[in-house]
C-alpha cells in the first residue's frame, strides 16, 4: 500500500515532516517500506481494508498535518494505481482499495501503460505499437510476449497486474552505489578559485554522508559544465575520475583529489553553470581491507573528522570547515524562495502575533 503526501514541502524542512509522516505509519504498521522521501509501502492484513486505511490517514493528518493518499492492492503495482485512483476520485476521500472495486478492470482500462510503475515513454510507446495501451491490456497479454519483448521487469509488472505479486517489501533500503552532489551557480563563474571552492564544498558534504553511513569511496567523479540554456554562448562541458588506492571518506583526501581533478579538466575562457562530485564503488568501512602501502593515523584522522562532524551538526553546516571551500562563497545559489526550517531550526521558528 503506497502512501504519498500531497503537499509540496522542500529540503530540510521536506526532510523532517516526510519523517514524521514515515514514524507516525510505524505506529500503526510496523512492517514498512520507506519506498522515497513522499511515498512508503504498508504490509497490510487480511482484516485490515478501508476503514484502517482511513484511521491511518486521519492519524497522520492529525500528528503532522499532512493530507495524504491510500490505496490499497495485493501487488505493489495495483496498490500504486489504487493510489493514483484515490488521488485523482475526490469521491474516494483519499482511500481506495483496488481488492474490493468489482469494477477493478474496467479501472484499469482507464489508465494508460505510460502511468504504470515502471513503464516509462519508449516502453509504452513500444507496446502501443502491439496494441496494448492500458493497464488492462498489458494485465491480459500473452506473459510469454511480455517476456520476450520486455525482459523479466516487464513480466513481473504484467503478472503483478494479474495479483502476483513479484516484488517483496524491502524492510531495510538497498545498499547505496553512488553518493553525488552538484549545485548551479548563483551567477556565472569564470575563474577557477571559485569552483574549487564550490567544489570542496560539496565534496566536504559527500565525504559527511560516507561517514554517516559507515561507507568508504573507491572512485571520484568531478565535472564541469556551462549553461546549455544560454546556447550563444561558448558551450564546454568536461569530466573525469580517478580511483584510490585505498578507499576512503576522508574529507582532505576527497577534496584533494577532487581539486586535481578539477585542473584537469577545467579550460579558461568559458562561463561556468555547474560543477559537482560523485564518488562510487562504495564499500563498508567495516568490510575493507586495508593497503599495507597506507601510511597515515587512521585512528587520528577518524577522531579529528568525527569531532568537526559533530561541530557541524550541533552548530550548523559548515561551521567548521575547510580553507578550500572558501568564507564568502560569492558563487552560491541565490535560493531567494527557500522554506523556512521552522520545525528543525530555532532561528526559523514560526512566530504568532495574537
Amino acid at each position: 500500500m503506497p502512501l504519498e503526501p500531497d503537499q509540496q514541502l522542500y529540503l530540510t524542512l521536506y526532510g523532517d515532516m516526510s519523517a514524521r509522516v514515515m514514524n507516525t505509519l510505524r505506529t500503526l504498521v510496523p512492517d514498512m517500506e520507506v519506498y522515497s522521501i513522499d511515498e512508503a509501502f504498508l504490509a497490510l492484513k487480511d482484516f485490515q481494508g478501508d476503514s484502517f486505511a482511513r484511521e491511518l490517514k486521519d492519524r497522520v493528518r492529525q500528528w503532522t498535518g499532512i493530507p495524504v493518499s491510500v490505496g490499497i492492492g495485493s501487488t505493489k503495482t495495483l496498490a500504486k494505481l489504487a493510489n493514483r485512483w484515490a488521488k485523482k476520485n475526490s469521491v474516494q476521500k483519499g482511500v481506495f482499495d483496488i481488492t474490493a472495486a468489482e469494477n477493478a478492470d474496467e479501472i484499469l482500462h482507464t489508465i494508460q501503460c505510460e502511468d504504470i510503475w515502471g513503464i516509462g515513454r519508449r516502453t509504452s510507446s513500444k507496446l502501443a505499437k502491439a496494441g496494448i495501451e492500458t493497464a488492462l491490456d498489458l494485465k491480459n497479454a500473452n506473459m510469454a510476449w511480455v517476456r520476450n519483448e520486455l525482459g523479466v521487469v516487464g513480466e513481473r509488472i504484467a503478472r503483478e497486474l494479474n495479483g502476483v505479486s513479484c516484488l517483496e517489501l524491502e524492510d531495510a533500503p538497498a545498499p547505496k552505489k553512488a553518493i553525488a552532489s552538484a549545485r548551479s551557480f548563483g551567477h556565472q563563474v569564470t575563474s577557477i578559485e571559485e569552483i574549487q571552492q564550490a567544489l570542496s564544498t560539496y565534496i566536504a558534504r559527500v565525504a559527511e554522508k560516507l561517514r554517516i553511513g559507515k561507507l568508504l569511496a573507491s572512485r571520484i567523479e568531478v565535472f564541469v559544465e556551462t549553461n546549455p540554456f544560454k546556447p550563444e554562448t561558448p558551450q564546454y562541458y568536461g569530466s573525469t575520475q580517478a580511483t584510490f588506492m585505498c578507499p576512503t571518506d576522508s574529507t582532505p583526501e576527497l577534496i584533494s583529489n577532487g581539486i586535481e581533478l578539477l585542473c584537469k579538466i577545467f579550460r579558461p575562457g568559458f562561463q561556468y553553470k555547474k560543477t559537482g562530485v560523485m564518488v562510487t564503488g562504495l564499500l563498508s568501512k567495516d568490510a575493507v581491507q586495508m593497503s599495507l602501502f597506507e601510511d597515515r593515523d587512521e585512528r587520528q584522522r577518524t577522531h579529528l573528522q568525527s569531532v568537526v562532524d559533530r561541530l557541524n551538526k550541533k552548530l550548523g553546516q559548515n561551521t567548521v570547515r575547510y580553507a578550500s571551500m572558501g568564507m564568502d562563497q560569492t558563487w552560491k545559489m541565490r535560493q531567494l524562495r527557500i522554506s523556512k526550517r521552522f520545525t528543525t531550526h530555532w532561528d526559523d521558528l514560526l512566530v504568532v502575533n495574537a
